[in-house]
C-alpha cells in the first residue's frame, strides 16, 4: 500500500486550518455578550446572520464519512445514489411550511420540550435519551473512522488525527458556543468544498476532461439510471432513494434537535425558512460533486482497481489513496484534501458538542435538579466540553468496541425515521396520545434496528471492475454467485427503506393504539377543553382556532338566550 510523508505545505495547509478555528473560538469567547447567558451560547442570542446558518446546517449534516463513502458507492455501484437530491428539493417545502413554525412558534432550546407539551414527560425523555444515546455512537466513529483512512492510506498517524480534532474541536464549541461553531462551520464548509473539487479537476486532467469521465463511466456501466423497481429488497431504485432520502432528509431538517438549533438562530420565521431553503443548493451542490469525484477516480482506474488488487484494505479509502497516488505530486493537495476530511468531522462533532449540552441541561439537568440561574451557563459549558472529551475517548475504545461502533451509523438512519413519526402525529392529529406514540417509537425502532442488524445478510455487489493493467500478478478475484432469496426478507430489504418504514409504522401503530386507549391529553389534565394551537401544523393550527371560535360563539349565543328567557 503507498504510504507518503506530507510535505511543509501540507502541514501548513493543515495547521492553518486547526489555528483559525482556534482563534475563531476564541474571538466569540471575547467580543459581544462573552457567552455569558444560555441565550447566546445555545442559541447565539437568536440574531444570527441567514448565510452562515444555511451553511452549517449542510456541514452539520455531512461528515468525513459521508465524503468517503459517498464517492467510493458512486465508483464501485454508479451514479445513480445522485437521484436522492430531488428528496431533498421535494421535502425541503415540507419542513420550512409546516414543521419549523411549530418549533419557531414556541422559542424552546431543545426540541424536546415541544414532545413534553404536546404528550407528556415521558416520550420527551424517552425521545431525549435516544437523540443523546445515537448521537454520542454516531460522533464516536465520526471521529475514528477517518482517522483509520487516512493513517492506512497516507501514513498519517491515528492518534495524532484523533487528537488534534477531538481537542481543537471540543476547545473552540467550549468557549465560543453556537456563535464559533457557525462560523467554524463557514470555513470548514469551503475546505470540504475544496478537497472535493480538486480531486474531480485533478481525475478530469488526467483522463482529458469531464466529456472523458462520462464516455469510461457509461461503458464501464456507472451511468445506468434506470433501477425503477419497487422492489424493496433492491439497494438503489429511483424510488428507494426518492422516497427514502424525503423520509431521511425530513428526520434531519424538519426536526432533528441538531438542526432545529440551528434554525432557531435567527430572528424570524420568515430568516429561518431563507436558511433552510438556501441550505439545499449548497448540500445539492457537494453532494453532486462527491459523486462526480467518484466516477471521475473510476475514469483513472477503470483498469486497475486499488481494491481489487489489494492496494486498499477498504472501499472508503479510495479516495484518500487517489489523493496519495496521483495528487502527491502538486505541494498542498495532499494538506488540502486532509483539511477537508478534518473539516466534515470538525463540523459534525463540533454541532454535537453544542446540541447535546442544550439537550443535557434542558432536558435533564434544569427538570430534575434546582440551579442556580447564575451556573447553568458554566455547567452548559461544562456539558458541551465533557461531550467532547467523551467523542475523544470512544474513539481511542473504538478499535476494541469495533462492531459496535460500527454499528452507530445503522442506529443513526433506524432511528430517525420512528422519532420523526412521532412528531408528525403530534403536530398533525389531535387524538395521539403518550401512551401510543410511547410504545409506537419503542417497537418501531425495534424493528428497524432488528431490520438493520439482523443477519445473515446477502453480500453486497458490485459493477464490474478490472485489474488487466495493474503491475505484477495480479488476478481478480471470481464474485461467489449468491442466491439472494435464500435469506430472511426482513434481512434483504434496502438500508433506504429503514426510515420509512419506521416512520409509516409509528404513524399506523401510534394511530391505533391512541385512539383505543383513550388516554387524557396533556390539555385535559390541565382542566382546559382546548389544546394550544401554538403545538400543531399550521394548517391544522388555523382550524382549531377557527373551530374554538365557532364554539365560543355558540356559548355566548346560547348564554344570552338563557338570560334573555
Amino acid at each position: 500500500m503507498t504510504r507518503m510523508v506530507f510535505g511543509p505545505w501540507d502541514f501548513v495547509i493543515m495547521t492553518l486550518t486547526m489555528i483559525t478555528s482556534i482563534g475563531i473560538g476564541i474571538y466569540f469567547r471575547f467580543s459581544g455578550g462573552k457567552q455569558k447567558t444560555n441565550e447566546e451560547y445555545l442559541m447565539a442570542n437568536r440574531n444570527m446572520s441567514i448565510f452562515p446558518v444555511a451553511v452549517s446546517l449542510m456541514a452539520s449534516f455531512v461528515s468525513a464519512i459521508t465524503i468517503l463513502g459517498i464517492s467510493s458507492e458512486n465508483y464501485y455501484n454508479g451514479m445513480q445514489f445522485v437521484v436522492i437530491n430531488i428528496s431533498y428539493f421535494l421535502a425541503t417545502p415540507i419542513a420550512s411550511r409546516y414543521y419549523l413554525p411549530v418549533f419557531f412558534g414556541l422559542q424552546k432550546t431543545s426540541t424536546y420540550e415541544y414532545l413534553e407539551l404536546r404528550f407528556g414527560p415521558r416520550i420527551r425523555t424517552l425521545a431525549s435519551l435516544t437523540y443523546t444515546l445515537q448521537m454520542i455512537l454516531y460522533n464516536g466513529i465520526v471521529l475514528y473512522a477517518p482517522a483509520i483512512v487516512l493513517e492506512s492510506v497516507t501514513g498519517l498517524n491515528r492518534v495524532i488525527s484523533i487528537l488534534v480534532v477531538g481537542l481543537v474541536c471540543t476547545f473552540y464549541s467550549t468557549i465560543g458556543g453556537m456563535k464559533a461553531v457557525l462560523f467554524t462551520d463557514l470555513l470548514q464548509s469551503f475546505l470540504m468544498f475544496a478537497s472535493v473539487v480538486s480531486v474531480l479537476i485533478f481525475a478530469s486532467i488526467q483522463v482529458g476532461g469531464l466529456g472523458n469521465i462520462f464516455a469510461v463511466a457509461k461503458e464501464g456501466g456507472r451511468l445506468d439510471f434506470s433501477h425503477v423497481s419497487l422492489d424493496p429488497t433492491e439497494r438503489h431504485t429511483w424510488w428507494s432513494l426518492i422516497i427514502g432520502g424525503f423520509i431521511m432528509y425530513l428526520s434531519l431538517y424538519a426536526v432533528n434537535h441538531t438542526q432545529v438549533q440551528r434554525l432557531l438562530t435567527v430572528s424570524t420565521l420568515a430568516r429561518s425558512q431563507q436558511c433552510m431553503w438556501l441550505s439545499l443548493p449548497v448540500l445539492s451542490i457537494l453532494s453532486i460533486v462527491t459523486c462526480m469525484s467518484g466516477i471521475a477516480i473510476y475514469a483513472v482506474y477503470k483498469d486497475c482497481d486499488p481494491y481489487a488488487a489489494g492496494y486498499i484494505a477498504a472501499i472508503d479509502q479510495l479516495m484518500p489513496y487517489y489523493v496519495v497516488d496521483a495528487m502527491r505530486s502538486v505541494p498542498g493537495l495532499a494538506g488540502l484534501f486532509v483539511a477537508g476530511i478534518f473539516s466534515a468531522s470538525l463540523s459534525t462533532i463540533s454541532a454535537s458538542c453544542n446540541a447535546l449540552a442544550a439537550v443535557t441541561l434542558t432536558d435533564y439537568v434544569s427538570r430534575w435538579c434546582k440551579i442556580n440561574d447564575l451556573y447553568i451557563p458554566w455547567l452548559t459549558k461544562i456539558a458541551a466540553c465533557g461531550y467532547g472529551l467523551m467523542f475523544l475517548a470512544l474513539a481511542f475504545l473504538a478499535e476494541y468496541l469495533g462492531g459496535v461502533l460500527q454499528a452507530a451509523l445503522t442506529i443513526f438512519s433506524a432511528v430517525g425515521g420512528p422519532l420523526f413519526g412521532v412528531f408528525t402525529l403530534g403536530m398533525f392529529t389531535t387524538y395521539a396520545t403518550e401512551m401510543g406514540v410511547s410504545l409506537s417509537l419503542l417497537s418501531g425502532m425495534s424493528l428497524t434496528l432488528l431490520m438493520n442488524f439482523g443477519g445473515p445478510r446477502p453480500p453486497l455487489g458490485k459493477l464490474p471492475l478490472s485489474v488487466g493493467n495493474c503491475s505484477g500478478n495480479v488476478t481478480l478475484t471470481p464474485t461467489p454467485i449468491v442466491d439472494a432469496s435464500e435469506y430472511f426478507y426482513l434481512y434483504r430489504i434496502s438500508y433506504m427503506w429503514s426510515s420509512p418504514i419506521g416512520f409509516v409504522w409509528v404513524l399506523v401503530v401510534g394511530s391505533i393504539i391512541s385512539l383505543a386507549s383513550r388516554q387524557p391529553q396533556p390539555w385535559h389534565r390541565a382542566g382546559k377543553r382546548h389544546p394550544d394551537p401554538k403545538l400543531f401544523t399550521p394548517p391544522l393550527a388555523k382550524w382549531l382556532k377557527r373551530k374554538y371560535q365557532e364554539d365560543q360563539s355558540v356559548e355566548v349565543h346560547l348564554i344570552n338566550a338563557e338570560y334573555k328567557s
